[in-house]
């Protein structure tokens, strides 16, 4: 592997423009086939082998026409304090209204905001429900301008109007401001890091380069624009760190004294065969994410990995050739005046800091552990659940909207129940309905429950149950189990199926499947990545020590997401705008992304550790000399990537938000914590048992070579060229 990598390295940096070119071609052609190619479809919220989406398939094969996935809206009108919304001049406003938005073209159906349900008890709040006949994503802009500027009508009369449902959904966000400032950060720490304006910029030029690939060619895939942030997350922040630790490695070359081409050939030879197995096991860890079975989380961790497998490349070819280009430019000033052996007299702070660890390693590991314990004590009460929009800012239409449906008509109009009951092997299809509605009223927990309505064939009905609590409350997951209970005895009575559909019961689906992929995702990726590292690093000590501090590190994240976003610590600071369930797919997501980079941070600090021992030094030593070479780099990397996560904190969405807290709280405790504290003290107790592997194991796996030893050995035989004089400009000549 180190040779291969050493000969990609020689070769980019030698034809560096042709590489250069090669790059650039890349990214225009991905860029003109994500122009060229046709708006993706809407990936929806299909949950293959749940109740809920068999409930969507047979609505859409008994009532075709009907788009059983068309976009929703619900406008709610609440009248003036002291009015009634029934009185002459509010209903009149409240009429024009639904009248403006049923002439749109898009327009399917809307429902009458006086009929006996959709008035409140006190008659002072009414809605009306406009179903489209395509998807949210296929909503004409003059579509939604006529919906926006109807309910402005509204307001202009004196209602209070409010929208909610997927056609006012916004889209993804896909950056900001504070996306800019994480860049920002990066770009400072990287400076500070290398004190050199080249060197800093050049990680920030291939990062961008492979993340404007990545996107540019999911976006061509077809792949909807869901599958982008998660992807944009990730490609940035390793993309910075893959070409980091190269351009540190090949710095330190030149410090050895050797010339720009042998320099890079020897960084991407040794660093880049880290970067290598880092992307690998960032990559598992996403493509595992279809282990769930969740099409749009197969399609997020696929759309993720394939962005990281670009940043691996990039690292590994454009930015070698572009250290062609600037051979100079991004050394150190003493490095640049020819002070290329210049020993420090000051000991490196990461030295010394590992000294500090392994004087102490009992107390310093037991501090350790029992730290990250205390902050992830708040993640056993993790609850999970989907929010809607009880969880948009209060500022968002969509949240007033569901705020002033509850406070009329109850929580539960929020997320009503769709009952699909199939009668088509039943003898009298109405009789079955009519016993559907008797048992759906007679349930704890259901407080209106609408007329069957019937498919033209008469052999299928519609009910919608209206539940007491809320859409993401626990009481309505534990009804549509007992609703589901139910359908059993309507089965063996008549022959007849129900199901149960409609958002909450799909977002219940949701949460429970993902819950019980948990298990097996981390059996298949901790698995994978567990032989990855015993590959990498010839022991089973280390592997299983780099799991365990994974596990510490994703708890301590849980603790913290919970103590923001279900306990509300410091909710107003970072813009939380309700509390409740965590998001189900969370913890899958968290899992994930959390150990394919805390595999990074392993990977790139203990190669460095076993590169010291396998030339020679004792266990102890060699941790130091570990730490010596790569803390410093280790640090900046993941001080940017904590400033790349953190970036989208500021975002809207919750989802995002979440993520965006929770990797960068992982990224803290996993770096900081774990790999340069927990990590060395662990190897200091172990000594030699550290880096044992059977020989029977030894035989079986094969040598790849990470440290490059076998790289060195075959350049130590090699009659040496002489290096060129650091102080020359050698983007020519080298």
């Amino acid at each position: 592997m180190a040779s291969l990598l050493y000969r990609l390295g020689r070769l980019s940096f030698r034809r560096r423009r042709w590489v250069a070119l090669l790059w650039v071609a890349i990214l225009a052609a991905c860029s003109f086939a994500a122009l060229s190619a046709p708006a993706a479809e809407e990936d929806g919220f299909s949950m293959p082998g749940t109740e809920s989406q068999k409930a969507f398939d047979l609505l859409d094969e008994r009532f075709p026409g009907d788009n059983a996935e068309g976009a929703d809206a619900r406008v709610v009108f609440a009248a003036p304090d002291g009015q009634k919304v029934t009185a002459r001049e509010n209903r009149a406003a409240v009429e024009k209204v639904v009248d403006t938005i049923g002439r749109g073209s898009q327009v399917k159906d809307t429902s009458s905001p006086f009929a006996p349900e959709s008035v409140s008890k006190d008659a002072t709040t009414a809605f009306a429900t406009v179903t489209y006949t395509v998807s949210s994503d296929d909503l004409s802009e003059a579509t939604s301008a006529a919906l926006m500027d109807a309910v402005e009508d509204g307001r202009a009369a004196g209602l209070t109007v409010e929208v909610g449902g997927s056609a006012v959904d916004g889209g993804p966000e896909l950056g900001g401001v504070t996306e800019l400032i994480g860049i920002a950060v990066a770009a400072l720490v990287l400076f500070i890091t290398f004190r050199a304006t080249v060197a800093a910029g050049l990680p920030l030029v291939t990062a961008l380069i492979g993340l404007g690939a990545g996107v540019c060619a999911i976006v061509a895939a077809g792949m909807s624009t869901t599958t982008i942030t998660l992807a944009l997350m990730l490609g940035l922040a390793v993309g910075i760190d893959y070409a980091l630790f190269i351009v540190s490695r090949y710095r330190a070359e030149r410090t050895a004294g050797h010339g720009p081409q042998e320099a890079a050939g020897r960084a991407v030879g040794t660093a880049g065969s880290a970067v290598v197995f880092a992307g690998a096991t960032v990559v598992i860890a996403l493509a595992g994410l279809s282990v769930a079975g969740v099409p749009m989380l197969t399609d997020m961790g696929l759309a993720a990995a394939g962005t990281v497998v670009i940043a691996v490349l990039v690292a590994l070819t454009l930015l070698p050739a572009l250290l062609g280009f600037f051979p100079q430019a991004v050394l150190a000033r003493a490095q640049r005046r020819g002070a290329t052996t210049t020993v420090r007299a000051k000991e490196p702070a990461g030295s010394r800091w590992a000294r500090s660890v392994i004087r102490r390693p009992v107390a310093t590991l037991l501090l350790g552990v029992a730290g990250l314990g205390v902050v992830a004590l708040p993640a056993l009460d993790l609850q999970l659940g989907l929010p809607g929009d009880e969880a948009q800012p209060t500022s968002t239409t969509q949240r007033r909207a569901y705020d002033a449906l509850a406070d009329g008509f109850g929580p539960g109009y929020n997320g009503p129940l769709t009952i699909v009951v199939d009668a088509k092997g039943a003898d009298d299809a109405k009789a079955v309905a009519a016993q559907a509605r008797t048992a759906l009223t007679a349930t704890d927990g259901v407080v209106d429950v609408s007329p069957a309505t019937f498919n033209k064939a008469g052999d299928t009905a519609i009910i919608a149950a209206v539940p007491s609590t809320g859409p993401s409350a626990g009481a309505t997951e534990d009804l549509v189990h007992t609703i589901r209970s139910e359908a059993a005895d309507l089965k063996t009575a008549s022959g007849a199926s129900m199901l149960v559909t409609g958002r909450t019961a799909m977002n219940i689906d949701v949460s429970n499947k993902v819950t019980a992929a948990l298990v097996p995702y981390l059996a298949v990726v901790v698995g994978l990545a567990v032989l990855l590292l015993t590959i990498v690093f010839r022991s089973i000590l280390v592997p299983l020590k780099a799991a365990l501090g994974f596990l510490l590190s994703v708890a301590a994240a849980f603790g913290v997401i919970v103590a923001v976003f279900q306990w509300g610590w410091l909710a107003d600071l970072l813009g939380v705008a309700q509390t409740g369930p965590v998001m189900s797919m969370m913890p899958i997501f968290l899992i994930g992304v959390v150990f394919g980079l805390a595999m990074d941070y392993e990977v790139f600090l203990v190669t460095r550790i076993r590169e010291a021992h396998v030339h020679g030094e004792a266990p102890a030593r060699a941790v130091v000399t570990g730490f010596r070479h790569s803390a410093r780099v280790v640090v900046a990397a993941a001080v940017i990537m904590i400033a790349v996560f953190a970036g989208f904190i500021g975002m809207a969405d919750s989802m995002i938000k979440m993520l965006g807290l929770g990797l960068a709280a992982a990224v803290l405790f996993d770096a900081f914590v774990v790999r340069m504290t927990i990590v060395p003290a662990a190897l200091a107790l172990l000594g030699q048992a550290a880096w044992r592997l059977p020989e029977w194991l030894d035989r079986l796996l094969p040598d790849l070579d990470i440290e490059g030893e076998r790289l060195a050995r075959t350049l130590a035989a090699e009659p040496s060229a002489p290096a060129a004089p650091p102080a020359r400009d050698e983007s020519v000549h080298a």
